[in-house]
Parts: structure tokens; C-alpha cells; sequence
């Protein structure tokens, strides 16, 4: 983390030797003659630290003090006084100074203390980092039998020691942010924050807030200054899921941060630098809003230097049974269900959960398993402890040995939609678009 300091100083000797001893420090330092200067500097800029001797021409150290911790509260403020005028230094401790240093100084004792300003902020982003941090779910697995997912697998591993950004492809429900989180774990940045938003569920202006972070004045004494998930995902990753629903200006803000490392508080007149890796998520056509102007297309670009498409889960009906079994424990797990001693699934409910198309995908198969296990008394899941509405469009497969006839078919669809409204044999052949008589023809017939 490089500071960014400003040193108000009038003798031309002292502030050269500052500018020179910091730099070869590391730090960029820039220097100004009296406090006006400083002052100009620094509404033009962002900076860090601001090093001032107390007594200048044209503006005091004070005075630059009070007029800098009003605007943007958030530099720190090393004060330079000379001997014998310690209740100067006093006074600029009471408006915020974080420190002083008596003339004739030690370049030693001053680097010192640069240093410790910096440890402080450093410290200062790690702990809001580190909130994120423990936050997190770092257990990460996916089920991957079939081939679509053990290829999207050995992308996950071939990025390893990748920071490009990645946007992710698919159907709601098929894991995108199960993904993102793999990405993450897996990769270097895995010890760092990984945060997310969902931009789908936030209002414009909240999200605005909520990405970006703001500054916001509180009277003439303060600045408020809260921190948005980019500033906190510094050195991390954040995963920005529904990219899709970002406004144009908002898609706008967030390729000016991913094109120049630079980040723009809300508010705010300065700018500072993150290393943020961004995963984003769509389940919408995003060329199709490229084409319509609804999303810009250097930004789909910057997010899809590595594209993964996620398949829905129809496509992969391999990974069903295996995905049940991981469902079924992590739920039979839980507190609330301790006292249930479910072993598996009955074939037949197995056979009915492959054969279900899922257009809700993963998650609904996760709800699925979930109701099961509340509803089942047994030892095994029935099809009793399913859904009708999956038992009733469950999709026939065709076998040479067993190929169903019309009469069949119709008779079996009638069954379903029969079992769906509990026998209400009226009710079914108004949902049938038939007559009873003709329903019950239809039932009769063997």
C-alpha cells in the first residue's frame, strides 16, 4: 500500500530534505510552499498524509489543519512545530492531528511515524476486510459427474493463478455463485475478502452507494465516509451477480474502475487505487442487450476476458442422483432434523426426480430434497414425499422393450392429472378440456 503524502513547508532547505528522505522511502510526495498551496493540492488530488509546519505565510498549519479534516477527514495530519511551542502542537492534536514533531526533528523519528500512519490504515482496511473474511463460506464443493461439469471444473483449475475477470453464463439456479466462490477459493486471492451483491435486488441509488461507497458532509466540521464493497474487496474478489440489471451510468462507473485500478466515492473529489477481481453473472441474453443498448459493450468485454457458460440442469441429469445424496445429508444435518434416520431414495422417487425437467434447476432440486426430508416418516424418500406437480409431469423415456401405446399414454396422463386435483373427476376433465363421460371412457379403458 504506497502512501500518497503532501508536505506544507515553508523553508525551502527543510522541504527539500523531506521530499528527498520519503521518497527514497517509496512514498509519493509532493511538496508546497505554505498552506494555500498545500490546500490547492489536495482539493485537486487524492492524498494520504499531510506533513505541516505550524507557522507558514499566507495560511497557518492550524488553519490548513481545520480547513483539510473538515473537507476530507479521512487524511492524517502530522504536524511540525518548533521548539518551545508546544501548546501549538496541543491545540492541533485537539482538532485532529494525528501526531507532532518538534524542529530541530530527527528524519529518522518523522519516517517513523509516516510508517506508523501507515500501519494504522493498513490495519484500518484489513479489519473491515476481515468482517467479509469470516464471514465467508470457505467449505466450497460442487458435484461434477457429468462431463459438462467436469469440464467447467477444469476451467475452475486451469485459472488457479489467474486475476482476470470472469463472467459467468446460465439459467437462475444452476450455481453461478457456488462457482464464484470455487473461483475465489481456489485461486491466490483465496486468503483475501471475497464479497457479493446481488444488483438485481438493490435500488439504483442504494446500489450506487453500496458498489462505490460515498462522502457526504455533516456540516462544515466533517465528512462522512462510508466504504463500498469495491473498496472493501480490495486485493480480493467480488462477485456481482444479475450484472445484467446495472444501469448505463452504474455500467459506466464500474468500467472506469476496471479500466484505470481507480476508484470514485460518491461524492467524492478524489480518486484512489484498488485491485479488485470481478466475477459477474447473468441469466439473460447479454449480447441481445448489447445489440438493444441496454448494456455496453467494452464493459461485457472487461468482465469476459474468461466466459463460462453453466448448463441447466436438465442437460446434466447424470448429476442428479449424486446432487440428492449431497442435499439429503447436508439437510438431514440440521438441528431441527437430527431425529430422522433417512438412508437414501426409493427408485422410484429417483427415477421421478431424473425424469423431472427442473426448470428451476439446482435450487429447485435443493427445495425438493429439503420438503422430502421434512415430509418423510420412513427410511427412504418415496414418491409420496414429493411434490404431485413433478410426479404429474414426469417424462416418459421410450425403450425398445417398452413402447407405450396412445391409449396408454392418454390413460396414464389422465391418472396424473386425476391424482393432481385428489379425484376430483370433474375438475380434471374441465383441466383436460373433455367431457366426464368421456374421461371416464378413457380410465376404463385397460
Amino acid at each position: 500500500m504506497s502512501l500518497k503524502i503532501v508536505i506544507a513547508e515553508d523553508e525551502d532547505i527543510t522541504r527539500k530534505h523531506l521530499l528527498y528522505a520519503l521518497k527514497k522511502e517509496g512514498y509519493e510526495v509532493f511538496g508546497a510552499r505554505n498552506g494555500r498551496e498545500a490546500l490547492d493540492l489536495i482539493e485537486r488530488d487524492h492524498f494520504d498524509i499531510l506533513i505541516t509546519d505550524v507557522r507558514m505565510p499566507e495560511m497557518s498549519g492550524i488553519e490548513l489543519l481545520e480547513r483539510v479534516k473538515s473537507k476530507f477527514s479521512g487524511i492524517e495530519v502530522l504536524v511540525i512545530t518548533g521548539f518551545g511551542s508546544i501548546d501549538s502542537a496541543v491545540e492541533a492534536m485537539k482538532k485532529g492531528a494525528y501526531e507532532y514533531i518538534t524542529k530541530p526533528f530527527n528524519l529518522d523519528e518523522l519516517i517513523l511515524k509516516v510508517k506508523n500512519i501507515q500501519e494504522r490504515r493498513v490495519l484500518k482496511k484489513e479489519n473491515a476486510a476481515l468482517k467479509a473474511y469470516f464471514n465467508m463460506k470457505r467449505g466450497v464443493s460442487i458435484i461434477a459427474r457429468s462431463k459438462a461439469m467436469q469440464k467447467i471444473m477444469g476451467s475452475v483449475d486451469d485459472m488457479r493463478d489467474s486475476d482476470r475477470n470472469v463472467l459467468l453464463a446460465g439459467e437462475s439456479g444452476v450455481g453461478k455463485s457456488l462457482l464464484s466462490r470455487m473461483i475465489h477459493f481456489t485461486s491466490r486471492r483465496q486468503n483475501m475478502p471475497f464479497l457479493s451483491i446481488n444488483c438485481a435486488t438493490v435500488p439504483e441509488e442504494t446500489l450506487e452507494k453500496e458498489l462505490f461507497g460515498y462522502e457526504k458532509s455533516e456540516g462544515t466540521d466533517s465528512v462522512r465516509v462510508g466504504q463500498g464493497l469495491i473498496e472493501i474487496a480490495d486485493s480480493g474478489t467480488l462477485f456481482l451477480d444479475g450484472i445484467t440489471e446495472l444501469s448505463l451510468n452504474l455500467q459506466a462507473s464500474l468500467l472506469s474502475v476496471i479500466e484505470t485500478g481507480e476508484l470514485f466515492r460518491i461524492g467524492g473529489a478524489k480518486s484512489f487505487k484498488v485491485n479488485v477481481r470481478f466475477i459477474a453473472a447473468t441469466n439473460n441474453d447479454i449480447r441481445g442487450l448489447i445489440a438493444q443498448g441496454k448494456f455496453m459493450e467494452d464493459l461485457y468485454y472487461r468482465l469476459n476476458v474468461i466466459g463460462i457458460f453453466m448448463p441447466p440442469l436438465r442437460e446434466h441429469k447424470e448429476d442428479i442422483e449424486p446432487l440428492c445424496i449431497f442435499f439429503l445429508q447436508k439437510h438431514l444435518c440440521e438441528s431441527d432434523k437430527s431425529d430422522k434416520n433417512i438412508s437414501g431414495f426409493t427408485k422410484e422417487a429417483m427415477d421421478i426426480l431424473k425424469d423431472y425437467s427442473f426448470p428451476g434447476n439446482v435450487r429447485e432440486l435443493e427445495n425438493l430434497v429439503e420438503r422430502a426430508v421434512i415430509i418423510e416418516k420412513g427410511s427412504l424418500i418415496t414418491p409420496e414425499s414429493l411434490p404431485r406437480s413433478i410426479k404429474m409431469f414426469r417424462i416418459d423415456t421410450f425403450h425398445s422393450d417398452r413402447i407405450q401405446t396412445i391409449a396408454e399414454i392418454t390413460r396414464d396422463y389422465a391418472e396424473k392429472v386425476l391424482a393432481l386435483v385428489d379425484g376430483d373427476k370433474v375438475k380434471a376433465a374441465e383441466l383436460l378440456g373433455i367431457s366426464e363421460i368421456s374421461l371416464w371412457k378413457i380410465l376404463k379403458e385397460k
